[in-house]
């Protein structure tokens, strides 16, 4: 069991926004455990919070960005990319600005800043998606795509080809997340020239400067191109090196964008907000392909998780056999719909009922074609939940359970003879005064069949 983790004292760097131009102080802070990443503007009045979450994505133009309830948060991918590299599961990133210092257009300075303050262990478990098959996003228009398949660990490789020869194609690799720190997270963003006189003519890029990008020139430069040049990042002299790129830099490595793309994968999908075990595998990748990706991931694992079906060994001695049972409930054969049960706390209880033909109710419901009515699959989970509050009592053979409401309702598949259902319901509140309220689910073939919250009562027999 891997434990979560955060840092243990807070560290603040200072820098530019590379779009905004604005100096921006940010600040690292420990975090409690399930807090995920959060980034928190201290500039706004009540410092309001904005979650790294990929349905807060609003736009993907030159970095991702989040947006909840009109505040901003700007190119957040390097900044998220340090802590899933350095293993950081729970932080408080704090900003008087809407976007993270560029530094030198890479993650290396966040590092070291989490290496200074330090990582310790919490004692929540780490939340883990493993990748069962594999799962991918195409963006048609580009044909960018993402993918992600099983795998023993957290990989990602990345494969750009962007049509120019200056930079051709690239890979880059990353075969475990321990290596981010000397791999790849000294990787710089980087541009095309004909993007820079873009962004320059557009007013962007305020904070930018020949120390935090590798411009690529993939065109001739012309003299007002220089000129323009030379004004934006305050230098007399710019030239072009026989790797076609400026000389402001010299590259870390022969294939320091695709390393860079690869920062930018882990970044943008560190806000699915859930650890990955699986293998990732980008082509021509990009924020916005990326953050689909993100969501489409984070949409099914939420999926899975409020239906995932729990496991539990049926051929172990049960905590109550039907004996046990009936010392407990009142009901009795044909309308005790509970054989066994499995487990029980103060607050959950698990129990299990073998589906025969010799049921009563498959006589009429229906001739032919046997199905587990609906109502009594809810009455068999009200009846394990009954368990579980007649348990709280000391004398429950003096006690009978009443419905008092059952709310959200579902039924997801059929229950058919020679199906062995498991009931489990959890407290949604404690009991109180003999009123029991509780999510109830019943699984069967490893599958969510059942759903519903319930509210009974025991009275005393009159």
């Amino acid at each position: 069991m891997v434990k979560q983790k955060t840092i243990q004292n807070e560290v603040s760097l200072v820098g530019v926004g590379l779009h905004t131009g604005k100096e921006v102080k940010m600040t690292f802070k420990p975090a409690p455990e399930n807090n995920g990443y959060t980034f928190v503007r201290v500039d706004l009045e009540g410092s309001p919070i904005i979650e790294a979450d990929a349905n807060y994505v609003v736009n993907t133009q030159r970095g991702t960005n989040l947006e909840k309830l009109g505040v901003k948060i700007q190119t957040s991918e390097h900044v998220l990319a340090a802590f899933v590299g350095c293993d950081v599961d729970n932080v408080i990133i704090e900003l008087d600005a809407s976007e993270p210092p560029i530094m030198d257009g890479s993650s290396k300075f966040f590092v070291e800043a989490i290496e200074k303050a330090g990582i310790v262990e919490q004692d929540a478990e780490r939340k883990v998606y493993v990748v069962k098959e594999i799962i991918s996003y195409t963006d048609e228009a580009t044909g960018s795509e993402i993918l992600v398949m099983p795998s023993d660990d957290y990989q990602v490789t990345t494969m750009v080809d962007f049509g120019t020869k200056v930079l051709g194609t690239q890979n880059a690799t990353l075969k475990t997340m321990s290596d981010f720190k000397t791999e790849i997270a000294d990787a710089r963003t980087f541009s095309f020239l004909h993007e820079l006189e873009t962004l320059l003519d557009g007013g962007l890029i305020k904070g930018g400067d020949l120390n935090n990008a590798i411009v690529y020139v993939d065109k001739e430069i012309s003299e007002k191109t220089m000129n323009n040049l030379k004004k934006a990042f305050g230098k007399d002299e710019i030239a072009v090196k026989p790797n076609g790129i400026l000389d402001n830099l010299t590259l870390h490595y022969p294939n320091e964008a695709a390393r860079h793309k690869l920062l930018d994968v882990i970044g943008d999908l560190a806000l699915i907000g859930t650890r990955i075990q699986g293998k990732v595998i980008a082509n021509k990748p990009g924020h916005f392909v990326n953050t689909q990706f993100a969501k489409k991931l984070s949409k099914m694992i939420k999926i899975e998780q409020r239906n995932q079906v729990p496991t539990y060994d049926l051929n172990k001695e049960p905590l109550m056999d039907i004996h046990e049972i009936m010392r407990l409930l009142p009901h009795r054969p044909p309308f005790l719909f509970v054989d066994r049960i499995i487990e029980m706390s103060d607050s959950h209880v698990v129990g299990m009922k073998n589906v025969t033909m010799n049921e009563t109710f498959f006589v009429g419901h229906f001739p032919g074609a046997p199905v587990m009515p609906g109502v009594i699959i809810v009455e068999a989970m009200a009846q394990t939940g009954g368990i579980l509050i007649l348990s709280s009592v000391p004398d429950p053979e003096n006690y009978l359970t009443f419905f008092m409401k059952i709310d959200n309702v579902k039924f997801k598949q059929k229950v058919l003879p020679g199906d062995t259902l498991i009931f489990k319901c959890d407290l949604i509140s404690p009991i109180r005064r003999g009123i029991c309220h509780m999510q109830a689910n019943a699984y069967a073939n490893g599958r969510l069949v059942a759903e519903a919250e319930l509210m009974a009562q025991i009275s005393k027999k009159q």
